[in-house]
């Protein structure tokens, strides 16, 4: 098996369990976000702006795509602004499956 079949593989087991867990409907830009999110939330104290933009999933993404997915993932219900802390701070959700 060569590294581009073992490549394709894994592409396809991932695309896979995006699909179990609802997540193919969202964009490629929107599922870095939410990775890059729920990889550096802490428990109940959400992730920062900050934190998310200089994320390795993340930081190729231009400003104002950045922020129109990030936009996106919170009407879809994905993430949403902390209750407790001011802007720039969101809390992740579960996916709806």
């Amino acid at each position: 098996m060569t590294d581009i079949s073992k490549l394709a593989e894994l592409r396809k087991l991932l695309l896979g369990m995006e699909r179990a867990m609802g997540l193919e409907d969202l964009s490629a830009v929107e599922r870095d976000i939410y990775y890059a999110a729920t990889e550096l939330a802490s428990h109940n104290h959400g992730v920062r702006t900050t934190g998310l933009l200089s994320h390795s999933l993340v930081e190729h993404v231009s400003r104002p795509t950045f922020f129109r997915a990030l936009k996106s993932l919170v009407n879809k219900g994905y993430l949403s602004q902390s209750s407790t802390s001011r802007r720039g701070v969101y809390m992740v959700h579960a996916p709806q499956v």
